[in-house]
């Protein structure tokens, strides 16, 4: 570890820190329906389509019919991007040439960019066309996003709102929410991106000559107009199949400082949204204080191993840092940090070989997936995802002070407790049967191509990575055949949706509770006892996951040692 890469890290921490206030108060904005400097400008579009689609804004809808409103526009969006990569052959911007793909891929790549997941079975410049990529894909990179900033708002609404039978209206968020949010600040980043040498083009590719005087093709597109919303809508599907490691899509140490930021920006801005939407905005502060926490522990083990190297390699008096599957021009402190804020969040995009990390630089991007993509977290789903939590702590607190608990002015009853645990139960019951059924089944063991502990660990990953819609992936899993195409598929559906509904009952449920006051005996939820407490039943509900993953490894390499392969 050197004094520079800690500078990095922790002028990365203080940037973020400074613009959580702005782009929560931006939020705040767009949460309460208020006019910013954009409406000027944008506000005719906005009135437009509400015409055209004949959607009042002021309608309010109570949390089942905003869910089912939801669902159906997810649902149709799954089902136009299927439509568009299984007739991509004869669909026009396919400058290469592209066959349509296969229905298990399509149906696994559609649930994936719906679900806000992006996990890639295939390599994006070799497999889409143009057309894929920006009607088929992107739309669903600023879509998926929206719908979780605007689940998260009915959330927040649910713990403001004093007896309402609402939780505001699907449409309006989702339309303010692109129209003001997500499309301006992509398009001032895929400005930038372009400055830096990201291309932006429909054209399919380039011949240039190579210093050795050799004919090289190399694969152009859309890609800066792609990468900025792959970022700040925490999707992470890579126009390229190296992701943020190729150099078209990340071509200095500046565009990777800003992936990093985008990547956390909107989500730490949740934060700060929360605190004012309920009128406290030490609340806010309590929570991002708690992420915080967690993110710069998995930042320094993660920096600390790969700093440290390969201890097989120093076995054989091989020296120095692990650089395996690392790009140079970033280094070990940029891509163990990236590494770690594309996990903590729900992106996904890499700049670095997950697969070549150490053994515990590599546990840490799992653990943070397996605490269910809550520090920090992807757009909207981290915030509501961490408040899930939020209700078990004051659940816990409420049985050591011997009172019903409440939280930000609301009584924590047994209905939000038991939605909660359902909801949290999804990624530790899913994860782990998934990955147990491909690990006992033929067609399972045929994807991960090491054997013993590592590809255990590669099967256990990628549906860790399914249904924590994050996308990343120990690279060493065939993933694209019929049966880890649609058992990922399935896995991404459960890990969104099953999630979601059992929020907002719980954003319902709250909404019509009249306001309590906090009084001498609450216990206060805005000081480092409460902060502590949040990451302490994070970690131990995270645990149930990771603790049997943990105890698997060792099973694994014992049934590899006795029978040379896994099961």
């Amino acid at each position: 570890m050197t004094i520079q890469g800690w500078g990095l890290i922790l002028v990365f921490v203080g940037i973020l820190l400074a613009l959580a206030k702005p782009m929560g108060l931006w939020l705040f904005a767009l949460f309460e329906g208020r006019k910013t400097p954009l409406h000027a400008v944008l506000g005719p579009i906005e009135r437009g389509f509400y015409r055209l689609s004949g959607i009042d804004p002021s309608e309010e809808q109570g949390w089942r019919r905003y869910a089912v409103h939801m669902l159906i526009f997810n649902v149709a969006l799954l089902l136009f991007t299927y439509a568009i990569l299984r007739l991509q052959g004869v669909l026009p911007l396919n400058p290469l040439g592209y066959a349509g793909t296969s229905e298990h891929l399509a149906f696994n790549t559609a649930i994936s960019f719906t679900s806000n997941t992006n996990w890639q079975s295939y390599g994006g410049e070799s497999t889409m066309s143009n057309l894929s990529q920006m009607l088929g894909l992107t739309i669903h990179n600023f879509l998926s996003a929206a719908t979780g900033i605007a689940l998260a708002f009915a959330l927040f609404r649910g713990f403001a709102r004093r007896e309402s039978k609402t939780v505001g209206n699907f449409w309006a968020d989702i339309t303010r929410i692109t129209l003001y949010l997500l499309l301006p600040v992509c398009f001032v980043i895929a400005l930038f991106y372009i400055a830096s040498g990201v291309p932006q083009t429909l054209a399919g590719s380039i011949d240039v000559s190579t210093l050795e005087g050799a004919k090289q093709t190399l694969a152009l597109g859309p890609v800066a107009s792609q990468e900025a919303i792959k970022m700040l809508g925490t999707n992470g599907g890579g126009f390229f199949n190296a992701n943020s490691a190729h150099p078209f899509e990340n071509p200095t140490g500046l565009t990777n400082f800003v992936q990093m930021l985008s990547i956390f920006l909107i989500g730490v801005g949740l934060t700060y949204t929360f605190g004012k939407a309920v009128g406290n905005v030490r609340q806010g502060w309590a929570i991002l204080a708690a992420m915080m926490f967690l993110f710069l522990l998995g930042t320094a083990v993660t920096y600390w191993q790969e700093a440290a190297g390969n201890p097989v390699l120093h076995n054989l008096g091989i020296a120095g840092a692990n650089m395996e599957g690392k790009e140079v021009r970033f280094g070990i402190a940029a891509s163990a940090l990236f590494s770690v804020v594309t996990t903590a969040a729900s992106c996904g995009a890499v700049n670095a070989m997950l697969d070549s990390f150490t053994a515990i630089g590599g546990m840490i991007p799992l653990f943070n997936m397996q605490l269910g993509e809550v520090v920090i977290g992807g757009v909207g789903a981290g915030i509501y995802g961490f408040l899930l939590f939020a209700i078990l702590a004051v659940f816990v607190a409420g049985l050591m002070v011997g009172r019903t608990p409440e939280y930000v002015g609301k009584k924590i009853e047994s209905r939000e407790v038991k939605l909660a645990v359902l909801a949290i139960a999804v990624l530790p019951l899913i994860i782990l049967g998934f990955a147990a059924i491909a690990s006992v089944l033929e067609v399972g063991l045929a994807g991960p191509l090491n054997k013993g502990p590592h590809g255990f660990s590669e099967i256990l990953y990628a549906f860790t990575s399914a249904v924590a819609n994050n996308g990343s992936a120990f690279a060493g899993v065939t993933a694209n055949t019929p049966f880890y195409n649609g058992m990922l598929g399935v896995a991404m559906w459960i890990g969104r949706f099953f999630i979601i509904i059992p929020m907002l009952a719980i954003a319902g449920g709250l909404a019509a509770k009249k306001y309590t006051p906090e009084t001498a005996g609450s216990f206060p939820t805005t000081g480092p006892l409460w902060t502590g407490l949040l990451v302490g039943i994070v970690l131990i509900v995270g645990g149930l996951t990771f603790l049997p993953s943990l105890a698997l490894g060792p099973i694994a390499d014992h049934l590899a040692m006795t029978n040379g392969q896994l099961f």
